[in-house]
């Protein structure tokens, strides 16, 4: 292969790679961005609505199950701030709760029974209570452990691009070299 053709393709690679380069720190960036947007959000929202988990001799943990209360003990007295927090409040806590509330039955099976018997002031009081439970558990799991686990693969994502694009770089800076030394 003459030089001036090694050079041709050599210079092909080193603007692709560029490209790539210049491709990988705004995909970075971005997802960086989102990272930071969605951790940041849910810790907004979750500090604005106070709530702690109980303290590690609080009546409310001796009453769980073992497995549930195990897994509350971990954040015991600390004030609910992130994703993970969330998920075990919302089905450590807030679930074994509900789950009390009228044998297990679900807002919809106690609202559906309180609509066929209107009279019933115990189903109206238990659908109240299943419908708040339930409205804020979803909300935990949903808007806080959700959102927060897609910010934490926007930063996986961030960490990958960031580092395709030193990489890449590397190549590019390595491309431009040999070039250089063809003669």
């Amino acid at each position: 292969m003459a030089k001036t053709e090694r050079k041709t393709i050599d210079q092909v690679f080193i603007l692709l790679g560029i490209v790539a380069t210049a491709v990988l720190l705004v995909v970075g960036g971005l997802a960086w961005r989102a990272y930071a947007f969605a951790t940041s959000s849910v810790k907004t929202e979750l500090a604005a609505q106070q709530i702690y988990f109980p303290a590690t001799d609080s009546p409310a943990l001796a009453k769980l199950p073992d497995a549930d209360k195990a897994a509350m003990t971990k954040y015991a007295g600390q004030q609910l701030l992130t994703g993970p927090q969330a998920k075990v409040y919302a089905n450590n806590f807030i679930a074994v709760h509900l789950s009390e509330v009228a044998a297990g039955k679900t807002y919809a099976q106690v609202s559906t029974a309180s609509l066929a018997d209107p009279t019933n002031a115990q189903l109206k009081q238990q659908a109240q209570t299943l419908f708040q439970g339930e409205t804020l558990r979803g909300l935990l799991l949903g808007d806080g452990y959700a959102y927060w686990t897609f910010g934490q693969i926007a930063q996986y994502a961030a960490v990958a691009a960031l580092a395709g694009a030193v990489l890449m770089a590397i190549l590019v800076l390595l491309g431009i070299r040999h070039r250089a030394n063809l003669k």
